[in-house]
C-alpha cells in the first residue's frame, strides 16, 4: 500500500488528516481521534531501511498500530510486520505497508481507532 492511499483511505473511514509534529522528521505524520482528547491511532514513518534491520539504500514505508498485548507476539510472526518502531513494543506494532496485505492494515487500523478510543 502507498502512502496516497493510505492516508486517503484513513480520511474516508476515520476522518482523520495527516498531523506532521516534528520539523526534525517532516514526513513522519501521526493519526489522531478529532475528540479533545486527541489520541494517536496510527502514525506513519519512512525509516531508512537499516534501522529496521533492512538492506538496501532508501525508506522504508512503516505505520504503528496499536493492539491487544495478548496479538503482539502473533502478529510479529508474519511477514511485514515488525516490534513498534519508537513506540511501546507491548503494545503497537509496526507493518511495513509494501509487505503487508491491504486487508490487515485496515483491520488492524481500525482496531488501533477502537483501542485508543477509550
Amino acid at each position: 500500500m502507498n502512502q496516497a492511499t493510505l492516508f486517503s483511505g484513513i480520511a474516508k473511514r476515520f476522518g482523520a488528516e495527516p498531523q506532521y509534529l516534528w520539523a526534525k522528521f517532516p514526513k513522519y505524520a501521526v493519526f489522531r481521534h478529532a475528540d479533545g482528547k486527541q489520541k494517536w491511532f496510527g502514525a506513519y514513518l519512512p525509516v531508512a531501511a537499516e534501522k529496521i534491520g533492512r538492506k538496501g539504500a532508501g525508506n522504508v514505508a512503516l505505520l504503528n498500530v496499536k493492539c491487544p498485548p495478548e496479538m503482539v507476539g502473533s502478529l510479529r510472526q508474519m511477514p511485514g510486520v515488525l516490534p513498534a518502531y519508537h513506540m511501546n513494543k507491548t503494545h503497537w506494532v509496526s507493518l511495513v505497508l509494501a509487505e503487508v496485505d491491504a486487508d490487515l492494515v485496515w483491520e488492524l487500523l481500525a482496531q488501533s481507532f477502537a483501542l485508543t478510543q477509550k
